[in-house]
């Protein structure tokens, strides 16, 4: 029997925003691919999720490369969403913010192979499934990358900024092959990684609390539905505010 679900392919699945968008798009019955350097966890909470899992590092272009053919091996020509949410924020010693006097080049060229190169060189790998699908990517950028933020280092604010001009650049080539293009941004969002010193920039929010990462997946999701159908090339922020 034909599987006619529709196909996601999410970067970053194993914690936080990842995690929380993997079981959203589950649970309104779409078939999650997932990748992540970790192998596939256990506990997670979703049907055929070993089976749907390859696991690859992202620092490393030639394997992010080599892995698109087994990835279009997992799909049946078709992709509807690709979600590109890895990310790596390195920290110095003792969790302190790495700014651009101290952090070193091999970690500049890790982060943006992480957070940057892969989001590009995967939507360039499976255009042909996308286009197939009408199909949409949602780059996962970040409140950093327009703002110097307290906790984010210099690399990974620039990935970020540097992704949400790829996202505009993406939309328009790829618009003709009929597939959308979009970001979120998300702000401080309660995961298992907050940055001690988070209360402290949630007292200064408008909304006055944290995001969560359910309400990230849900507009995650309305980016990848028909319900944003001419919608292509925004970055949408989800984060109480905290951008303006």
């Amino acid at each position: 029997m034909a599987d006619d679900r529709k196909i996601l392919l999410l970067t970053g699945a194993s914690r936080g925003i990842g995690h929380a968008t993997v079981r959203h798009f589950n649970a309104l019955g779409w078939r999650v691919l997932t990748c992540s350097r970790q192998a596939f966890p256990e506990e997670c909470p979703w049907g055929g999720g070993a089976e749907n899992h390859v696991q690859i590092d992202l620092a490393d272009p030639k394997r992010t490369i080599e892995a698109i053919a087994d990835i279009r091996g997992r799909l049946d020509g078709k992709l509807h969403a690709l979600v590109n949410n890895a990310g790596t924020s390195p920290k110095g010693e003792g969790g302190a913010r790495l700014n651009t006097l101290d952090t070193d080049l091999r970690t500049w060229g890790h982060v943006f192979h992480v957070n940057f190169f892969a989001s590009v060189v995967l939507a360039r790998g499976l255009k042909e499934e996308l286009a197939a699908a009408k199909g949409s990517v949602v780059n996962v950028t970040s409140i950093a990358g327009s703002r110097v933020h307290p906790f984010a280092g210099a690399a990974y604010a620039t990935s970020k900024a540097a992704l949400a001009a790829l996202t505009r650049e993406m939309a328009h080539d790829f618009g003709p092959l009929g597939v959308r293009v979009n970001a979120i941004a998300p702000g401080e969002v309660e995961t298992a990684i907050l940055s001690p010193g988070t209360e402290k920039i949630v007292d200064q929010l408008p909304m006055r609390r944290l995001g969560q990462p359910e309400e990230v997946a849900a507009a995650i999701h309305f980016l990848c539905s028909e319900e944003s159908s001419y919608i292509s090339g925004t970055e949408i922020e989800v984060n109480g505010a905290q951008h303006v």
